[in-house]
C-alpha cells in the first residue's frame, strides 16, 4: 500500500502555494496593464494653439493725487506693477515720481488673457477684463504690443470682443461643446499674475454647471488664477471649447474648481457684438423658481421638472399670453424644461419680436400658450407707495392662516391698477412660512377673487381647515402665488 505522511502533504501544500504565488507575480493582470497607459502629451497642442493666445493689459486714467499716499512699501508696489496685478485696497497705482497736481496719467488697471478669433484681429476675452478700461493693450506671442478697440462686451455672459489692427494672425479653431465629455483632458493657456503663455492642464469635472441666469458653465480642475480670465480652454484636438472665466475659492487663489464659458454660447454673444456692438436678449416677464418634489407631487406633475411660475409681471408678454402664478412651464418652443434655469437661457437666446410656444401645467392638465418675446431691459426700481394715506380698520378673520388684512383705499387701487383685493397688515405663523409679507395684496383665495375684507371673510369661512389653501398676491408690479397651511 502506498502511504503518504501528513508531514509530506503539508510540505507539498507549501510548495504548491509558492508556485501559485510565483506564477501570479510573473503574469500581470488586466488592471495593472490598464494603469500603465501613458499620460497625454500636450506639447503639440501648445505649439499649435499657443501663438493664438494673447496677453491683455488694461489702463485707466488717474490723477496724480489719486495715485499717491497709499501707505504701501515701494518694493511691494513694484511687485504688483511687475505682474500687472491691481494693488490691494487701492484702485490706482502710485507713480514713481511726483507729478503736477491734477495731471492725468494712464496707470495699470489689470491683466487678463484672450485668444484670436479671426486672422484680421478680432479677439475674444472676458467682459470683466476690459470693462471700465480707458485703454486696452494686446501683446502677441511674437512680442508685438498693439492697442485694441473694444467692440463690445456683455456683462451677463461675461464675454467681450476687442479688435487690433493686424492681418495674417493665427486664429483658433472652435470646437463642439456637445462632444465634450466629463473626464476628458483639457488644457488652458493664459497669463496668471501676468506670466504670459502659462500652460496648465486637467480634466472636465462637470458640464452644464449652473452658476448664473443665462449660462451653464464647464467645470474643470485646470489650474486657473487671476490673469487667466479670458483665455481659452482647449480639448485634445486643439479646439477651443470654452473661455476660462471663474474659480471657486475661499482664499482668492485656485482650489481645484474652475469654470469656463461654453464656446457655443460665447460665439453667439460675440457674433452679436461684432454685428451691432451689443447683445439683445429676450424676456417674457415671469418670476420662476425650482420645482421641488413636494410641489410636483402635490399638483400631480409626476416628476420634479419645469419652471415654477412664482410671479407674473403686470403688462408683460407672459400675462398677455395667459400665464398665471402657480403654472409650471414644462416646454418652451417644444424643448423640455428639465430645470428652472433652462427657461431664461432658452428665452434669452430667442430673438425679440418673435413668437414662441409655451406648454404650462395648470391644475392637473397641460395647456398650450403663445407668447411674444420682448427685449430684456435694465431692472426698474420698484415704486414705493405713499405713506400719507389713512389706514383703514383691519380685520382678524384670517387669524387661523396667520393673516390680518384690511380693505384697499381708492388711491391704492388706482396705483396698483386693481379693482379690488385686501392688503396684508400682518403675516405670521403659516402665512409667514409661505412667504406672505406685510404690504402684499391678496387678490384671490382658494381660486376665488377677493375684492374686499367681507369677501375675504366669506372665503375663509368656507375653506377646509385641514387642507392647505392657495393665495394669489400682488407685490409691487408682480403677482405671487403662496400655499398656506392653516394654524391649528
Amino acid at each position: 500500500m502506498f502511504q503518504v505522511s501528513l508531514k509530506n502533504l503539508r510540505s507539498a501544500a507549501v510548495v504548491c502555494s509558492m508556485a501559485v504565488v510565483s506564477v501570479a507575480t510573473l503574469v500581470p493582470s488586466a488592471p495593472v496593464w490598464a494603469q500603465s497607459r501613458s499620460l497625454p502629451d500636450f506639447t503639440d497642442l501648445v505649439e499649435q494653439v499657443g501663438p493664438s493666445v494673447v496677453n491683455i493689459r488694461t489702463l485707466e486714467k488717474a490723477s496724480s493725487h489719486a495715485a499717491q499716499g497709499n501707505g504701501m512699501d515701494e518694493d511691494m508696489q513694484e511687485f504688483f506693477r511687475r505682474f500687472g496685478v491691481p494693488i490691494p485696497n487701492m484702485p490706482r497705482q502710485a507713480p514713481r515720481q511726483q507729478k503736477p497736481p491734477q495731471q492725468e496719467e494712464e496707470v495699470p488697471r489689470g491683466v487678463g488673457s484672450g485668444f484670436i478669433l479671426s486672422t484680421d484681429g478680432y479677439i475674444m476675452t472676458n467682459a470683466h477684463v476690459v470693462e471700465g478700461a480707458d485703454e486696452v493693450l494686446v501683446t502677441l506671442t511674437d512680442k508685438r504690443e498693439l492697442k485694441a478697440k473694444i467692440i463690445g462686451f456683455d456683462k451677463r455672459s461675461d464675454v467681450a470682443l476687442v479688435k487690433i489692427e493686424a492681418t495674417g494672425l493665427p486664429a483658433v479653431k472652435l470646437g463642439d461643446v456637445g462632444r465634450l465629455k466629463v473626464g476628458e483632458w483639457v488644457m488652458a493657456i493664459g497669463s496668471p499674475f501676468g506670466l504670459e503663455n502659462t500652460v496648465t492642464a486637467g480634466i472636465v469635472s462637470a458640464k452644464q454647471r449652473d452658476t448664473g441666469d443665462y449660462l451653464s458653465f464647464i467645470q474643470t480642475d485646470v489650474a486657473i488664477n487671476p490673469g487667466n480670465s479670458g483665455g481659452p480652454l482647449i480639448n485634445m484636438r486643439g479646439e477651443v471649447v470654452g473661455i476660462n472665466s471663474q474659480i471657486y475659492s475661499r482664499s482668492g487663489g485656485f482650489m481645484g474648481i474652475s469654470f469656463a464659458i461654453p464656446i457655443d454660447e460665447a460665439s453667439r454673444v460675440s457674433d452679436q457684438l461684432r454685428a451691432s456692438g451689443r447683445v439683445s436678449r429676450g424676456r417674457i416677464g415671469v418670476q420662476i423658481e425650482t420645482v421641488s418634489k413636494e410641489v410636483a407631487d402635490s399638483v400631480g406633475l409626476g416628476k420634479a421638472q419645469g419652471a415654477f411660475v412664482r410671479g407674473v409681471e403686470t403688462g408683460s408678454p407672459a400675462e398677455k399670453a395667459g400665464v398665471e402664478a402657480g403654472d409650471i412651464i414644462i416646454k418652451f418652443d417644444g424643448k423640455a424644461i428639465e430645470k428652472s434655469s433652462d427657461l431664461p437661457r432658452l428665452v434669452g437666446n430667442t430673438k425679440p419680436g418673435s413668437k414662441s410656444s409655451l406648454t404650462v401645467f395648470r391644475r392637473g392638465a397641460s395647456k398650450e400658450l403663445t407668447v411674444s418675446i420682448v427685449e430684456i431691459e435694465d431692472d426698474k426700481p420698484v415704486k414705493k407707495a405713499s405713506g400719507k394715506e389713512e389706514k383703514p380698520k383691519a380685520s382678524s378673520a384670517g387669524q387661523q392662516l396667520g393673516l390680518v388684512v384690511s380693505d384697499l383705499t381708492d388711491a391704492q387701487k388706482k396705483e396698483l391698477k386693481l379693482k379690488g383685493g385686501v392688503k396684508v397688515d400682518s403675516a405670521t405663523e403659516g402665512a409667514a412660512r409661505a412667504g406672505v409679507k406685510e404690504g402684499d395684496v391678496i387678490v384671490a383665495i382658494a381660486n376665488a377673487e377677493v375684492n374686499s375684507v367681507k369677501e375675504f371673510e366669506a372665503a375663509v369661512a368656507k375653506m377646509d381647515k385641514n387642507k392647505p389653501i392657495n393665495l394669489l398676491l400682488r407685490r409691487g408690479e408682480w403677482a405671487q402665488y403662496a400655499l398656506i397651511r392653516p394654524v391649528k
